[in-house]
């Protein structure tokens, strides 16, 4: 009786391995476009650069 447990959760296990690499390979084809694609056309710098923009317009304000 222990050996068809034994078995039946063996191939749980292995079937839960293959879930687990399949919603990798999803994951990263799902943020592979999008995030490489913002980091290489610099959409992340330009949100810095707007926040020191508008630092800088801050301070410029509070000058005058």
């Amino acid at each position: 009786m222990a050996e068809p447990a034994k078995e039946m959760a063996q191939q749980t296990e292995d079937r839960l391995e293959d879930l687990a690499e399949t919603v990798r390979e999803k994951f990263d084809k799902v943020t592979e476009g999008t995030f490489r694609e913002r980091i290489t056309e610099g959409r992340f710098a330009d949100q810095v650069d707007h926040g020191v923009d508008q630092a800088r317009a801050e301070t410029q304000r509070k000058r005058d």
